[in-house]
């Protein structure tokens, strides 16, 4: 009967609480899954008890942990801890569009790639100190030491380059296809739900 705090129904931390929970002996009727966001909204859920466990992310792990409000039962914000969890890397930061309109607008999707190997290459090469400097001061929410330890404890969830990492795909599809219906039993070829055209092309 426990609510379990996700970021929106839908997400990718929706799919992962219910996918995790069962995965470890819970039936998807003994919890209930509840919307509360990031940051302060789902903070002030746990301290309020509409929810009495979630996934969410940084820095609201961070401030949750600084206070003791929270401890972490499975940490998925390094790769090492992905796959133990997993079995596998979990892409779910990307970008997502419909293959008829990224055909139809290439010179805008290469300009949106671009934008996101800059930052990853940026992420992958500079200090949390260094990436919170750059930052407007209310993502600090305060607390400039503990947003640049969340930065720092979160960098590892990004890749180097933006390349989809090898077996991610596997993993998602391994995730959704628990739940989803419509994939349960299909043979999916993986290669054309992505490219990495738009990435390898980046400036």
């Amino acid at each position: 009967g426990m609510n379990l705090g996700v970021t929106g129904l839908g997400s990718s931390t929706n799919f992962l609480t219910e996918y995790l929970a069962v995965k470890n002996g819970l039936k998807l009727g003994e919890f209930t899954s509840i919307p509360v966001g990031a940051g302060d909204t789902f903070i002030a859920a746990m301290q309020q008890d509409k929810i009495q466990a979630g996934m969410t992310t940084e820095p609201t792990i961070t401030r949750l942990l600084k206070t003791g409000e929270a401890k972490v039962l499975i940490d998925m914000r390094t790769m090492e801890g992905t796959k133990a969890a997993l079995g596998g890397t979990y892409p779910a930061a990307s970008l997502y569009m419909q293959t008829d309109w990224v055909e139809a607008h290439k010179d805008v999707v290469q300009k949106l790639a671009n934008a996101f190997v800059k930052t990853q290459k940026f992420i992958n090469t500079h200090s949390g100190a260094e990436i919170a400097d750059k930052m407007p001061k209310d993502y600090y929410v305060g607390d400039k030491e503990g947003y640049v330890k969340a930065l720092d404890a979160g960098k590892a969830m990004f890749t180097a380059d933006g390349i989809m990492p090898e077996g991610g795909p596997q993993t998602v599809l391994t995730v959704l296809s628990a739940f989803k219906k419509e994939l349960q039993g299909k043979q999916i070829d993986l290669s054309k739900t992505y490219t990495t055209e738009f990435v390898k092309n980046a400036k």
